[in-house]
């Protein structure tokens, strides 16, 4: 996989971007502008007309919405875009983590007239981890409305960056027309209808308010980088040329964000946004190289086609070719029929074919160099964050962080024959979604789906039914409960006989049962003296007690937090044996639990909820109403934590409900709390521990 070509300055033309954004803010429409602007498609597709080439998904094009990220590639003066598309929904946040791994840059789009939106915060937030440079470009400047200074100022306060705006509108609301270059200080004015603009002069009428706006451009990238502030205090101004190389490297470096305006669905301002692009997001030569480890040590690998081959899988689709993995090259080249090394499996593979990627179509490709993005086909069990590599150059890249699913439900197939087929289709949904997960409940017997929202879970459950044909059942997740002892019994007698004809069955047991402090677990003793019950009948008396926790008196649901004391018994001399003490200790204990006194215990979670300070009343409210009990606040840089014991049924549709008060800012995460006592039948939410506990009916 070594080869002696350089294709240096092609890897250099290479610039791999995303698109963010807060849900229809645009992104869609402006990756469709951006494939007809560069001419990779030849007509305008509309998320309204259900024609797009990123959302081409069946569910993508009736929700509107985009759902999983898309891979696009198309050429723009001499350069190679590879463009990812990503979702805007918060449910689909882990898809713009995988995408982020590999991108060496972004466009983050904002709506003119909302300005910045939550999820716009969130997307921003996650690029700041990865460092990956962004430009900022302000959509639907032709809505009643937009105004694009309010909109900087949105960027400048929420998002925390020095906004570089290169632009001034021409013409605002419906009579916007096109822009301003306060760089080359010349106007673009698109005409209905027309695919590209005419440059003309600046109107007049604009040219004073365009010079100041050019004066504050200059004077910001003055402050910020040196070789503009040298020659801006020598000559009181800055040249085109020093413009755009400090806007270069202020993006790159994050010091600055190059702020651009347009309309994309009228189709205005795309053209300025692919310059911006090439010029100011780094190519893969710019970024500094991959690091991964061998063995315990650290390595690097450069974007050289000649280094040893790396790369990493941010993408695993199940296509009607085959299975379709999505992989960032890092160094080296791979080439159709080569065998790589899965360093994450352990195993070697081979990769069948080499694809560019045109969102649900592909083109073949022989090979594929570093700093390129491509699809393979012929892996088999490389996943989204494995690492392939040179088999005689091992290394391990870091995978994409995934974050915890925080709602669930319970599938089954509505036919008993397709639980096969529906265990198969919910690994082959967790293979290409590695945010979700699939777990069968040990006590209840369910199978559980698990996700990030209540959106991702419906979105998987329909790719069930479509997909995979499956007829299946969806149902809120039931908890596991248990019973307790609240107050306990002493001297519960029971005595079994059983005389069938020959040898018989006689166990005589007196069993003390009395609460554990704290609640949980299981607990057995024997006091007896004088060898009145040997000790291997001892032992089945407490297996025949074990048996008896299977089933409490209040629900049939599992028994804990009790401690049994063998006081006393008799044995008989043929018909005792180690069975018949196991039943005696079985039916007295069941008997002696209907005497106590018992409460049912609910599985409760411990929230940590991060929300703006702004939102924590409606927050603690919707925790009480929930029976959540909280713990503790702290409020730090205007962002409140609350932490809370909240039962585990009360968070089923938490998620959305959090979202909703916050207009999805708000964010949790939950832990396992152990048991806590459910609100006895006719109490109030706040019953406290006694209330309500009452003995079982005893049985004759």
């Amino acid at each position: 996989m070594r080869n002696n070509l350089n294709p240096l300055p092609a890897i250099r033309a290479i610039r791999n971007i995303g698109i963010l954004a807060h849900i229809d803010a645009g992104k869609t429409t402006v990756t469709e502008r951006i494939l007809y602007a560069t001419g990779a498609t030849h007509k305008r597709g509309e998320v309204h007309d259900g024609n797009t080439v990123t959302d081409f998904d069946p569910q993508e094009r009736e929700r509107g919405i985009t759902i999983s990220s898309a891979a696009v590639s198309c050429g723009w003066e001499g350069h190679r875009i590879n463009l990812i598309d990503t979702p805007g929904h918060v449910d689909f946040a882990d898809e713009v983590e995988r995408s982020l791994r590999v991108l060496d840059g972004a466009v983050t789009v904002i709506d003119a007239v909302a300005g910045v939106e939550p999820q716009s915060e969130s997307v921003w937030r996650q690029a700041d981890r990865h460092g990956v440079p962004r430009i900022v470009f302000v959509n639907k400047m032709d809505r009643a409305g937009a105004d694009l200074d309010a909109a900087v100022a949105s960027v400048r306060e929420r998002l925390h960056p020095v906004p570089l705006v290169v632009q001034l509108p021409l013409g605002a609301e419906g009579g916007f027309r096109g822009v301003v270059d306060l760089v080359r200080m010349c106007a673009l004015v698109w005409t209905d209808g027309g695919d590209s603009a005419d440059v003309v002069p600046v109107p007049d009428d604009l040219r004073a308010r365009a010079a100041a706006r050019r004066r504050m451009l200059e004077e910001a990238v003055a402050e910020r980088h040196p070789g503009a502030l040298e020659e801006f205090c020598a000559r009181e101004t800055l040249t085109a040329a020093t413009l755009d190389a400090a806007l270069r490297e202020l993006t790159r470096t994050g010091d600055g964000v190059v702020v651009l305006c347009g309309s994309a669905y009228r189709n205005r301002g795309i053209e300025p946004l692919l310059d911006a692009v090439v010029a100011h997001l780094p190519s893969p030569l710019d970024v500094p190289a991959v690091r991964g480890t061998y063995e315990g040590a650290e390595q690097e690998r450069t974007a050289d086609p000649a280094a040893p081959f790396a790369a990493l899988a941010f993408k695993v689709n199940a296509t009607g070719t085959g299975r379709l993995t999505c992989l960032r090259v890092y160094s080296g080249t791979i080439e159709k029929g080569a065998t790589v090394w899965d360093a994450t499996a352990g195993r070697t593979e081979r990769v069948g074919r080499i694809l560019r990627v045109q969102a649900d179509r592909q083109t073949p490709l022989e090979r594929a160099f570093a700093g390129d993005i491509v699809a393979v086909v012929g892996l088999k069990g490389a996943r989204a964050g494995s690492t392939l590599c040179d088999p005689g150059a091992p290394l391990l890249l870091e995978p994409p962080g995934a974050a915890e699913p925080v709602v669930s439900v319970a599938v089954e197939a509505c036919r008993s024959t397709d639980s096969g087929r529906l265990a198969s289709a919910l690994a082959r949904l967790t293979e290409e979604d590695p945010s979700l997960g699939v777990r069968t409940d040990a006590e209840t017997g369910q199978t559980l789906l698990s996700g990030m929202g209540e959106l991702h879970l419906d979105v998987a459950v329909e790719r069930l039914r479509r997909t995979h044909t499956l007829d299946v059942r969806v149902g809120r997740p039931r908890v596991a409960l248990r019973e307790t002892v609240v107050r306990g019994v002493s001297g519960a007698v029971y005595r079994h006989v059983r005389q069938d004809g020959g040898a018989g069955q006689f166990a005589h047991v007196v069993l003390d049962v009395e609460p554990v402090a704290g609640g949980g677990g299981f607990s057995f003793r024997s006091a007896v003296v004088g060898g009145r019950v040997p000790q291997e009948y001892v032992r089945a008396v407490e297996a025949g007690c074990r048996d008896a926790l299977a089933e409490g008196p209040l629900g049939g649901h599992p028994v804990t937090g009790l401690r049994v004391t063998l006081t006393d018994g008799a044995t008989h001399v043929k018909d005792s044996s180690e069975a018949a003490f196991r039943t005696a200790g079985r039916r007295g204990l069941r008997e002696a639990l209907r005497a106590c006194a018992m409460r049912v215990l609910e599985p409760v979670a411990e929230v940590t909820v991060s929300v703006p300070e702004v939102a924590v009343g409606g927050v603690l409210g919707d925790l009480a109403a929930r029976r959540g009990r909280v713990s503790g606040q702290a409020v730090r840089a205007g962002t409140a934590q609350v932490t809370a014991t909240v039962p585990l049924a009360e968070l089923f549709g938490y998620a959305t409900r959090l979202r909703g008060r916050t207009q999805g800012r708000g964010t949790f995460t939950t832990r396992p709390a152990g048991y806590a006592f459910a609100p006895a039948p006719g109490a109030g939410p706040a019953s406290e521990a006694g209330t309500g506990a009452r003995p079982a009916p005893a049985r004759r």
